[in-house]
């Protein structure tokens, strides 16, 4: 590990607003915030966003920014990334902020039964090759059903066709309600003024891929508690280009 990362993860050490959880510690240390966040930290009663794979933490901070009477907590395990929106927050005053270190795989593990309103998912990897791994897959929808609220938001916002091709057949699959959802989101006429809101909101990635010419994907729909959830059985093709931070494709053509 550099020197940079090192200098980083031990500044994270000291901020208030990062709570870091990985899985060499999870079992050993208990997280006695689950179900408290609202009184324990945030110290009010706003409703409580989550953004899954937050990377640097940019989406979370300008969400913070735009929404003050909500409470934003991105969650990654990449701590030298999360660092970024962890000082931006805290240089900003940003008491609507927080930044949960740990693997997803185990995110019901610090929050309680609707202690959640929303979640974001912005440019998760696709994971063309393992369902499982997919942040709209069963295996994560039902994560989230422990502690997301009955008919709570999920926003989607990707590049790759892939992912969201295989989310829209997930909730077709499983009559999920879409509210919204757009293959072009920035050439998208009517949009409300909510989405809008969401449109003031560019990480770095997503700028450069908009200078490639490539389309922002956006999906909004409710996750209800009852109903079983199963796996679309269908053919899909797999992205054509290479991402940033993504491994190579493989040489097959499409994926379940």
């Amino acid at each position: 590990m550099g020197k940079g990362k090192l200098a980083k993860f031990a500044e994270m050490e000291t901020f208030s607003n990062v709570f870091q959880y990985p899985f060499s510690v999870v079992d050993n240390v208990p997280f006695e915030m689950k179900g408290h966040w609202r009184e324990q930290y945030f110290k009010n009663n706003h409703p409580v966003v989550l953004e899954l794979g937050c990377g640097k933490g940019e989406y979370t901070v300008e969400l913070a920014r735009l929404y003050p009477e909500m409470n934003f907590i991105g969650v990654d395990i990449k701590g030298a990334r999360m660092w970024t929106g962890a000082k931006q927050a805290l240089e900003a005053g940003l008491k609507n902020v927080a930044f949960l270190r740990t693997n997803i795989e185990i995110i019901d593990r610090f929050f309680a039964g609707s202690e959640v309103q929303e979640i974001w998912l912005t440019f998760s990897d696709p994971q063309m090759k393992n369902a499982h791994k997919r942040l709209t897959s069963t295996f994560f929808l039902n994560r989230y059903r422990k502690f997301l609220v009955d008919g709570g938001i999920v926003h989607l916002k990707t590049d790759s066709n892939f992912l969201f091709t295989y989310t829209t057949c997930m909730v077709k699959e499983n009559k999920l309600p879409v509210v919204f959802s757009t293959e072009d989101l920035y050439h998208t006429e009517g949009l409300d003024e909510e989405t809008h809101k969401i449109l003031s909101i560019q990480t770095y990635y997503e700028s450069m891929w908009i200078v490639r010419g490539l389309n922002i994907r956006y999906m909004k729909f409710l996750l209800p508690q009852q109903g079983e959830l199963v796996e679309p059985e269908v053919d899909i093709p797999l992205d054509d280009y290479r991402s940033y931070h993504r491994p190579k494709r493989s040489s097959l053509k499409v994926s379940k």
